[in-house]
């Protein structure tokens, strides 16, 4: 049933631990217990069980005659009641009536009125030599044994069993504070020995815990150390030498990785280096031809263009290369106050006169947003994202540009209501040279080689901020935030 509180169940390994041996040692004493109270039970109803058979006949045979038997009885000792145990109950039964009924008492016999349930039970008990419990409402717990007279009548004898009961709630009374306090004893002392044999594990939780704490995604990353002694013979041992291992075998791979993330950033930044002067001296060459005053054939006139443009964008791509791979050695940018507001609005005309064909709009702030960086690189920042924009939607779509400063930080938002980005390409938009020219729409134009994103999250991160993107079809947000301080 849903309505059903469960029993709440530990959840660590060492509370399920503690709470197995607890419950295992309950079980083991609660079956002790119920052993040796129903084995004392039985033990002592047994030697009531004597003392009846012993007692035989001889009390309710002397009810008739007052509590002694008549002088001509055998053996007139017997009836004598002063021998009688105090206590002691004795009736007789003729049919299905009780004539007498009385029990030994301190100072004799005292007759005992029966009500009909004691009648109806004193009836039912079997001669058989056995002994019978019943419940008498003037008296209470009885053992009765019942024999035939020498009359015909049924005689019984019965002795209480309220000692026998006494006995029996006394041991389930030690038997529970005994029990109960080796509990509370073997709780204690197990917790504390589970968390004694559970102290590898504890520390390879720590260790683990600081190695997830760690930037493990680029850059030279140092683990924790890893002297996790433990018994190797132990399961504990095992699973903590098999965690140092593991550390070991990802130290390695980092490391390696480490040295092949530098010496790709030290080949990117030496080649996009190397490459600035022939890039411009192909460029230079090719603008000079262009103003030769010679009569030139078209065909040639057509090529020189084209290398001149491909040797100017092949310029820019350098550059971008050169200044991600300075982000990426940690060189530090200028340091000044930037003034955003005056900024975004460079950056938005300068995108109004590259990109006509879209709707450009500002939302500024009424006073100016002042941030502390590179103003070049911060530049570099916004004309990428209207960039972005503008060569990765059709024509007629509603770019807005926000500027506002919320509490330290100054947020820029650049928001269009084009086809949006693919969202197999959304996880890796910030990443070099990732481009989705496949799925744009029609109308779109084509862009760069995928740098300006990742330049817009580099400088972002060597700003101390962050550039986030939320988009879906019809709604596509870059968000950029850096502090003011």
């Amino acid at each position: 049933m849903s309505g059903r509180r469960r029993l709440p169940v530990p959840h660590t390994l060492r509370a399920r631990l503690t709470f197995a041996l607890v419950v295992l040692l309950a079980v083991s004493c609660a079956a002790v217990g119920v052993a040796a109270v129903v084995e004392l039970n039985g033990f002592l109803i047994g030697r009531l069980d004597q003392q009846l058979t012993q007692a035989g006949n001889r009390f309710p045979e002397s009810l008739e005659h007052g509590g002694r038997l008549p002088d001509d009885h055998d053996g007139d000792e017997r009836g004598d009641t002063r021998r009688q145990v105090t206590g002691t109950f004795g009736a007789r039964r003729v049919g299905d009536r009780v004539t007498h009924a009385a029990v030994v008492g301190p100072g004799g016999v005292t007759p005992v009125v029966l009500n009909s349930g004691d009648v109806e039970q004193l009836v039912t008990v079997a001669q058989d030599d056995r002994g019978h419990t019943v419940r008498l409402s003037a008296l209470d717990t009885y053992r009765v044994m019942a024999s035939r007279g020498a009359d015909g009548d049924v005689l019984i004898t019965g002795l209480p069993l309220e000692p026998v009961e006494a006995a029996v709630h006394r041991l389930e009374l030690v038997a529970a504070i005994v029990f109960g306090a080796a509990l509370t004893v073997t709780g204690v002392a197990g917790a504390l020995w589970v968390r004694w044999a559970l102290r590898p594990l504890s520390r390879v939780t720590a260790t683990a815990t600081r190695v997830s704490e760690l930037p493990l995604a680029s850059g030279e990353v140092t683990l924790p150390p890893r002297a996790l002694d433990a018994d190797p013979r132990s399961e504990v041992g095992q699973v903590a030498g098999a965690f140092d291992r593991m550390l070991g075998h990802v130290g390695d791979a980092l490391t390696k990785r480490h040295a092949s993330e530098e010496r790709l950033r030290s080949f990117a930044a030496d080649a996009s280096h190397e490459l600035r002067t022939p890039v411009a001296s192909v460029r230079g060459h090719a603008e000079l031809a262009l103003l030769h005053p010679a009569p030139v054939p078209p065909e040639i006139t057509r090529a020189l263009r084209r290398i001149a443009a491909e040797s100017g964008r092949m310029g820019e791509m350098v550059d971008e290369m050169l200044l991600l791979a300075r982000l990426d050695a940690g060189r530090p940018l200028e340091r000044g106050p930037v003034d955003l507001t005056r900024l975004v609005l460079d950056a938005v005309t300068d995108a109004r006169a590259a990109g006509p064909g879209h709707r450009w709009t500002l939302e500024l702030p009424q006073e100016p947003v002042v941030v502390t960086g590179d103003e070049h690189r911060l530049h570099q920042v916004v004309g990428n994202l209207l960039a972005n924009a503008r060569l990765h939607t059709p024509a007629g779509t509603q770019v807005t540009v926000f500027l506002e400063a919320e509490g330290t930080s100054a947020v820029l938002r650049v928001h269009d209501d084009g086809p949006g980005v693919p969202g197999d390409v959304q996880p890796g938009v910030f990443e070099r040279f990732t481009r989705a020219e496949h799925r744009r729409r029609p109308g779109a134009v084509g862009g760069g080689a995928g740098l300006g994103l990742s330049i817009v999250a580099a400088v972002a991160q060597a700003h101390g901020g962050t550039v986030e993107l939320r988009s879906k079809p019809g709604s596509t947000t870059f968000t950029v935030r850096l502090s003011t301080g």
